[in-house]
């Protein structure tokens, strides 16, 4: 059981449960298979009646004529009402004798002695006087006068072996003579009853055989039993007691052995059967060139070519008779032409069975074809498996065609069809429920920091999540809360106040954020830590990285509005809520990070730690928005975009342009910013040369301008460092970059 386990575990882990499962169901169905249970049987029974639909017995000769008690014979006012007087039975006889017939045997049983015979009218009619009782009992019988035209013919007399037949069977009326090799006994359909002709007909026939038909569980006739034992006599069919007794034989010889009946056989003439002593039917359909009418045989109306040389069955056709039999290429056939069937079938050769070997090929082309579609299934993709499925099917339904057409065995196609079928449904099954985990777990891993647009696209496409790490170009952006802890001071005595502030400050930005395809990476109290480009591809990452900054500072313009207002309603000192904002464009590493028990998706790199450095310097250069150069490229045609400094970061040794998002488009065109960001320019290009006086004259005109107020910070810095470098001058090799001594 150890080593059991052991094994399982290490499948798993090498290929997956799902095609443990689909293992154990191969298994399984081949259990089933071995089974073999009735609606197993009845779908691979519907397979071979549709081949006989397709392709039914053609027929080249017709040796076998049926004499038909039809709706015509019996409107007759000569014959009437069955059961006919069985003198007009001994004229049919007389007549098809003369007519040439090699044997002529009954589909019905003569079970009780002709109502009609004189010594029973003798006995029944009243009115009538001794001396005519007297005459009417000398009169020989109708059944005597049939018995005498019996054996003036070669007739095979129709028994009945079935369930509700309970009659004493006279052992020494006569029977078929049996040879056996083997024992075929436990292998035959065992028939309780059997009931038998009048004794004065079974010892005047020359054969006897039982016209018992034994439909399938569905009420379809596809075999017919050759050999039957019914209430412990061992009887042949009627057709084949038909060939025993036009060759003339005088005992059937039957083969068996430990799997069942091989065969039976008369003298020059061998049947194979399947294990039950069973015929499996190939049908043609029906024949209406074969049936002539009793009335005309009778009235001797029926060509001779019909009856010289030919088998003749006596049966019927009407419907009122109870004989229609459902077979696979009729809804509805006269039991006696089933049997003429088998007699064609047997003469002609065209006999179709069930070969030994079909079990054997059937199973192993489905363990063969299962364990192929769970090994390499997985591997393919849906038109691929489209492709070779309908290959492997026309396969199997070409081989079972070719095998029926040319060989007329029954090979089952359809075990390994739905085998492999129920395993690639199976498979696809479980990648649907693993996709479904897999997107549930990506939906509840993302929800919290992406639009639901953008985790909906990622759960319909994971493939696009990289997970473990992936290196690609992203925008990073921090925000955080300037002059927070004087804000939480407020809060001392109410920490549930600042948590609802903090939720009501957070959520409209991170709405903000995720609304402009932002992930968020983290909250770190009052700071917002955000990238894009990640795990979905965007390409204008950068704009809308700036976009969502610039909605961030509205969003809260509005919150501290309404903050504002309800401090004058009740009273309270009011602080505003402002953040500085960092972006940042570079090379980053994105995934899953974390340990084995607790990871989150985030992104680590330089271009990270330059983006929280410049989110720092908000408070430095007096505005809110500051982003890199390569963010700064990419928005410079829809955003308002100041250049501030050339800064070297403290912990990295390559100085970066910095700039300020002062507005959207519509800022960037209006005379204030171009005014604003001319005295800028001139400002910094004095400084970069080293024009010091002239950097501060620079200075001193933007103080007097309107746009003093939004450049106090940005003058009040370089002010500060000029005066520095006046005094002590930087070196022959400075570039104009300032290096930063804090984060």
């Amino acid at each position: 059981m150890k080593r059991l386990k052991v094994l399982r575990r290490w499948f798993t882990r090498r290929f997956g449960y799902a095609r443990l499962v689909c293992l154990a169901l191969l298994l399984g169905i081949a259990a089933v298979r071995h089974w073999d249970p009735p609606p197993v049987q009845e779908l691979r029974l519907r397979t071979f009646d549709l081949f006989q639909v397709l392709d039914p017995r053609k027929k080249t000769i017709r040796p076998v004529t049926i004499v038909d008690i039809d709706e015509r014979s019996l409107a007759d006012p000569k014959l009437g009402q069955w059961p006919w007087p069985r003198t007009r039975i001994a004229d049919i006889i007389n007549n098809l004798t003369r007519l040439g017939a090699v044997v002529i045997a009954f589909d019905v049983v003569f079970a009780e002695p002709d109502r009609l015979n004189p010594d029973i009218a003798a006995d029944t009619f009243g009115n009538l006087d001794e001396e005519l009782r007297a005459r009417l009992r000398a009169l020989p019988s109708n059944d005597k006068i049939f018995a005498d035209a019996i054996r003036n013919s070669r007739v095979v007399l129709g028994e009945f072996g079935g369930q509700h037949v309970h009659t004493e069977v006279d052992l020494k009326l006569p029977v078929t003579g049996l040879a056996m090799r083997g024992d075929p006994e436990p292998f035959m359909f065992q028939l309780p009853g059997l009931l038998r002709n009048v004794p004065v007909l079974e010892e005047a026939a020359a054969g006897r055989g039982l016209f018992t038909i034994l439909p399938e569980r569905d009420g379809i006739v596809r075999r017919v039993p050759m050999m039957m034992k019914a209430q412990g006599v061992i009887m042949p069919s009627l057709s084949f007691e038909m060939l025993r007794v036009a060759s003339g034989s005088g005992t059937i010889l039957i083969n068996a052995d430990e799997l069942g009946v091989r065969s039976i056989r008369v003298e020059g003439f061998t049947l194979a059967t399947d294990k039950n002593a069973q015929l499996w039917l190939h049908y043609a359909r029906h024949d209406q060139s074969i049936y002539v009418s009793a009335i005309d045989v009778l009235e001797g109306r029926v060509e001779p070519d019909k009856i010289a040389g030919k088998l003749v069955m006596i049966g019927t056709s009407a419907a009122g008779m109870n004989d229609l039999k459902t077979t696979p290429v009729a809804a509805a056939m006269p039991g006696v032409e089933i049997h003429a069937q088998v007699l064609e079938s047997a003469l002609t050769g065209a006999i179709i069975s069930q070969p030994n070997f079909a079990n054997g090929i059937e199973f192993i082309s489905a363990l063969v074809m299962g364990l192929l579609v769970i090994a390499f299934a997985p591997k393919f993709g849906p038109v691929t498996l489209v492709l070779v499925g309908g290959l492997f099917a026309a396969i199997l339904v070409g081989s079972s065609w070719y095998f029926y057409t040319q060989h007329r065995q029954l090979v089952d196609f359809t075990y390994p069809l739905i085998s492999t079928t129920a395993i690639y449904l199976t498979l696809i099954f479980a990648s649907f429920v693993r996709e479904q985990q897999q997107r549930k777990q990506i939906r509840g891993q993302f929800a919290q920091y992406m639009s639901p647009e953008l985790v909906e696209q990622l759960a319909q496409s994971p493939e696009k999540l990289v997970l473990g790490g992936e290196e690609r170009e992203m925008t990073i952006m921090f925000s955080d809360v300037r002059g927070f802890t004087t804000i939480s001071e407020t809060y001392k005595h109410d920490p549930q106040g600042l948590i609802t502030l903090m939720n009501r400050f957070l959520t409209p930005l991170t709405n903000v954020i995720r609304a402009h395809k932002g992930t968020i990476d983290k909250y770190m109290g009052d700071a917002i830590m955000a990238f894009w480009n990640a795990p979905l591809d965007d390409k204008e990452h950068q704009i809308n990285a700036c976009a969502a900054a610039v909605d961030m500072l509205e969003q809260i313009d509005e919150v501290n509005k309404e903050r504002e207002q309800e401090a004058v309603d009740g009273g309270h000192v009011y602080i505003p809520l402002n953040v500085g904002i960092g972006i940042n464009t570079g090379i980053g590493v994105v995934g899953n990070m974390g340990s084995d028990q607790k990871f989150n998706y985030s992104v680590l790199g330089d271009s990270v730690n330059l983006a929280s450095r410049l989110e720092g310097q908000t408070k430095e250069y007096g505005f809110p928005i500051i982003v890199g150069s390569k963010t700064a490229l990419a928005a410079k045609d829809k955003f308002a975009i100041l250049e501030l400094d050339f800064i070297m970061v403290k912990g990295k040794t390559e100085p970066e342009v910095i700039y300020a998002i002062a507005g959207r488009e519509d800022v960037a065109n209006s005379g204030r910013f171009q005014r604003l960001r001319n005295l800028t320019i001139e400002m910094l290009a004095c400084y970069r040369s080293r024009d010091w006086e002239g950097a501060l004259a620079a200075i001193e005109r933007g103080r007097r301008s309107d746009e003093a107020r939004s450049l106090q910070y940005l003058y009040a810095l370089y002010e500060a460092r000029i005066r520095n470098f006046q005094k002590e001058p930087p070196p022959d090799d400075w570039n104009g970059a300032f290096q930063l001594l804090t984060k």
